[in-house]
């Protein structure tokens, strides 16, 4: 064994009474200073510098001891101040590069003829949420109507999905009440007016539980409302159930088991927002809000065939939201349109002086734009990258569809070569949870994460630096491009053998998945056909910060002149 492996395994022996492993600390702050003063001698110090590669004499080692333990004494009280969970850090991420141009906020939505009340009321479980508002609108069905129909359907179909976590039928039908009073008074509020919808279990609302996907928290209520849950309120939609959620926003397991997918219920949903993919999918709920921190948005939506819309970094406030990583969490929309989605952000798309992040610009879109004036692009990679024949062959169509639409030939995009290890947000994570879990004996902060205490505050800030560098890598990739449009497929099985060819190709699309992240650029994703197990293929548009007008432009572009958005899981019609 080395001399460097054996100071590293000396070192890792005093992490946890260090208290990095989420330790308990001592009642006593003088037991504290007293462990502290104990354990930072010479060799401590000497070991912990080359676990992280940095080398350091012994005398070096024990010049820095006293420093070191004075700035030890420093964390222990910090981690006795209490930050409430909603606060997040002083410094925020900005997507780069700022939109170019922001005069142009005006919103144009389509103008929807009144539909005739169905003799099947719950023939309209799939309505768009714009020919839903028609109805509410004129009165021809009462939000009450609406909202007890997409509550029968989860109550029907929850025990095959296991999509829920809670059921608000009684505030539910409170709020349709009220919905279709005010209506008939003449003070309509807008589109979303009387339209019931889902929360991801991560967003909090007063007074209905919280849980985080959680066994600790399965019975924990906030006594507060998440921003998005105060303006969807200020905008007449009617909340009528807490979607599941992974497990602290992780895949689509939880403390109740496995969310599944409505067009195969032996499979899961796949990302932490699989309620409410699988409940947009199986017609559940006209629309709910997700999260997305690295992919737990987009993922569920694709798979669960349903319209999702991972807005601009910043776009939407976050306050209410459990935290992941504050550089990178999102609130986003699924819907069954694209047109859904920006009714929906554009309700949300308000300043918050709770989020630092919150940027408050208002929401752009007009639905008389026209693709044409836009330059697409194609990031080839991803579909050289399918792996199953009929998703390619969707995709390939998809770029067909936008062609006969009057796209110009879009441009081949490449992905910078760039690391898009992002290990190092993990150090934002550890931040809130340990946090957590000093404050609920219930809740132990999670074996994974416990690895991110070892993160040095300097790799943080240089892998931050480098972040930005990649960010203007990307941004010199996309000039000259509106729009560009990213092929995937989150249900097809790995073809083997893979080929050398195949196998770059799936790793420069992967590259860029995480790079736009990154970048908090926008996307929307749109189900675009079938593969051979008759389960949904989807189509991305990206756009730079606060261009979503651009995307969605597309996306409804390419959803009014085919069907597929209207595709119904076999189970769940």
């Amino acid at each position: 064994m080395t001399r460097t492996n054996k100071s590293r395994r000396r070192f890792l022996r005093h992490v946890p009474a260090l208290g990095f492993f989420g330790a308990s600390l001592p009642a006593a702050w003088a037991r504290a200073q007293a462990k502290a003063a104990a354990l930072l001698d010479a060799r401590t110090i000497g070991a912990a510098l080359e676990a992280v590669g940095v080398k350091a004499s012994k005398e070096e080692s024990a010049a820095l001891a006293r420093p070191a333990d004075w700035s030890l004494k420093q964390y222990f009280a910090r981690r006795e101040t209490r930050i409430h969970e909603t606060t997040s850090p002083a410094t925020s991420f900005a997507p780069w590069p700022a939109a170019r141009e922001s005069a142009d906020v005006r919103f144009k939505p389509s103008v929807q003829a009144v539909p005739a009340r169905p003799a099947d009321l719950e023939s309209v479980a799939y309505w768009p949420v714009c020919k839903l508002a028609a109805l509410v609108r004129s009165r021809r069905v009462s939000s009450v109507e609406l909202t007890g129909m997409y509550l029968a359907r989860l109550r029907r179909y929850n025990p095959e999905l296991n999509c829920v976590v809670t059921f608000l039928d009684e505030t539910a039908m409170q709020e349709a009440k009220k919905a279709d009073e005010e209506i008939a008074k003449g003070k309509y509020r807008g589109p979303l007016h009387g339209i019931p919808w889902g929360a991801k279990d991560l967003i909090a609302a007063k007074g209905a539980p919280t849980t985080w996907g959680h066994e600790a928290f399965k019975s924990r209520s906030l006594e507060y409302d998440a921003t998005v849950v105060e303006l969807l309120r200020e905008a007449g939609a009617v909340l009528i159930a807490k979607l599941t959620t992974g497990a602290l926003g992780k895949g689509d397991l939880w403390f109740g088991g496995q969310t599944r997918n409505p067009w195969n219920t032996a499979d899961g949903a796949n990302g932490s927002s699989a309620g409410p993919a699988s409940a947009v999918g199986a017609g559940c709920v006209p629309f709910a809000l997700g999260t997305e921190t690295g992919g737990s948005l987009i993922a569920p939506a694709a798979r669960c065939g349903v319209t999702g819309l991972r807005p601009t970094f910043g776009r939407i406030s976050r306050y209410g939201v459990m935290p992941l990583a504050w550089t990178l969490d999102r609130v986003g929309v699924m819907a069954r349109t694209a047109e859904d989605t920006a009714l929906v952000a554009r309700a949300l798309s308000k300043p918050d002086a709770r989020d630092l992040s919150a940027d408050g610009r208002p929401f752009g879109w007009d639905h008389t734009y026209r693709l044409t004036k836009l330059k697409l692009g194609v990031l080839t990679a991803s579909f050289d990258a399918l792996a199953e024949d009929a998703a390619k062959k969707n995709a390939e169509n998809t770029l067909s569809i936008l062609a006969k639409l009057g796209a110009k030939d879009p441009r081949p995009i490449q992905v910078p070569e760039t690391n898009t290890d992002i290990e190092w947000l993990g150090a934002e994570t550890l931040a809130f949870f340990d946090q957590v879990a000093r404050g609920d004996s219930r809740f132990e902060v999670p074996g994974y994460m416990k690895a991110w205490w070892l993160i040095p505050a300097a790799e943080y800030v240089r892998a931050q630096r480098l972040r930005a560098e990649q960010l203007q890598e990307l941004n010199r990739a996309l000039a000259g491009v509106d729009v560009y449009v990213v092929a995937s497929d989150f249900t097809a099985a790995r073809k083997a053998p893979e080929s050398d060819a195949a196998k770059s190709a799936r790793a420069a699309a992967a590259a860029h998945f995480h790079l736009a992240n990154l970048a908090g650029l926008p996307c929307v994703t749109v189900p675009n056909g079938l593969n051979a197990d008759g389960q949904p293929t989807n189509i991305t548009f990206y756009a730079r910060p606060f261009e979503e007008w651009k995307l969605l432009t597309v996306a409804k572009a390419f959803q009014d002149a085919t069907d597929y958005a209207s595709s119904r899981p076999p189970k769940f019609t």
